[in-house]
């Protein structure tokens, strides 16, 4: 009986320390898993602490992203632009975002401003959600597709070759703004397609009875209205000018088409002359040919398109300079001659006084 309340008497014991040990186990497990989950959330504060944290840039800068590029190879150029202290921990911070949260807005491709002091934050947030720097390319009306060409040429924002140079008159002028690195042909390209839809908008709502038949002829007749004058107030007039003359089967009789036979549409630098107006080889005399000149001899902007689509009523058939930048306009020739020679007169007179 003894022996048997001591053999039993020892089991207890054992299994009493060996639960011990299990507990205790248990509660180290909680409390070292605790002691890692805290240090993963101190870790993911002061992460985020350094995301939201002053950058190093102490001045405002611009930052030009290729197009293509990685994330990767953005936050490395960012740190060698000095832009961000840490491109991995740019790179961390996003990759645990995009567990936590799903995918990222992509940062795109372009050229961004960067303030002084911007975070890895705010910095993520301009090239995902702020404005690309854009710049103009200003074709101003009545150039030719050469001096065109010249001014994409000329652009240092501008990349590439052109490819093709365009048609005379098949492009339309205006300010043009592309991001930096676009391609040249691209921005030509731009170009024709603008003066495209102008053409399909204008074109449908003509005036009915016009003295021409296509949308080439219509710009054909307004790049000769742009470079006749460049006050606004006067393109409708010198279109109904043209319009009434062509109607009437008179010739056009503008000297800038002369001017673009012999020069191609470069500037003259001096007066026409006599020779020159008497020229029966020049294609583009209109002095000489019936209708219009083979091609036109500029780009004309969207309101010499639009006077000639819808010119005003008029008897106007004539016009001459008058002095002040703009120009007389007569139904007659005995009017128009006694403009011309008001026009004589006063060049007679600056003549005198040196051109003044």
């Amino acid at each position: 009986m003894s022996r048997d309340k001591a053999g039993t008497g020892g089991e207890p014991g054992r299994g009493f320390g060996f639960m011990r040990l299990i507990i205790i186990g248990f509660f180290l497990i909680i409390a070292l898993a605790l002691i890692a989950g805290a240090g993963l959330i101190g870790g993911y504060a002061w992460l985020g602490y350094q995301y939201t944290a002053e950058g190093p840039a102490e001045e405002d800068s611009v930052i030009q992203l290729q197009r293509g590029s990685s994330v990767r190879a953005i936050a490395t150029q960012l740190e060698a632009d000095g832009l961000i202290a840490d491109a991995d921990l740019f790179l961390l911070k996003r990759r645990i975002d995009e567990r936590i949260e799903g995918p990222q807005p992509p940062l795109r491709a372009g050229e961004f401003a960067i303030p002084a002091r911007a975070s890895m934050a705010q910095i993520v947030d301009i090239l995902a959600f702020g404005e690309v720097i854009q710049h103009p390319v200003r074709v101003a009306e009545g150039l030719t597709s050469a001096m065109v060409v010249r001014i994409v040429e000329a652009s240092d924002v501008l990349t590439g070759e052109v490819e093709r140079i365009p048609a005379e008159g098949t492009l339309l002028p205006d300010t043009y703004l592309v991001d930096r690195g676009t391609s040249r042909q691209a921005v030509l390209d731009r170009m024709a397609a603008a003066q495209q839809r102008l053409m399909a908008e204008l074109w449908e709502n003509r005036q009915p009875g016009l003295p021409f038949e296509t949308p080439e002829e219509a710009i054909n007749l307004a790049s000769i209205v742009e470079k006749e004058t460049g006050i606004g107030d006067e393109r409708p007039l010198v279109a109904a000018v043209f319009v009434n003359r062509m109607r009437r089967g008179m010739r056009l009789q503008s000297d800038p088409t002369i001017i673009y036979g012999i020069t191609g549409g470069e500037p003259l630098g001096r007066g026409i002359r006599r020779s020159e107006l008497d020229d029966t080889t020049n294609p583009y005399h209109t002095y000489h040919i019936d209708g219009l000149p083979p091609t036109p001899i500029a780009n004309p902007g969207r309101e010499s398109i639009a006077a000639v689509l819808n010119p005003p009523e008029s008897e106007y058939i004539f016009f001459v300079a008058d002095g002040t930048g703009g120009h007389a306009f007569a139904r007659t020739l005995a009017e128009h001659n006694r403009n011309v020679a008001r026009w004589r007169q006063i060049e007679r007179e600056r003549a005198r006084s040196g051109g003044r």
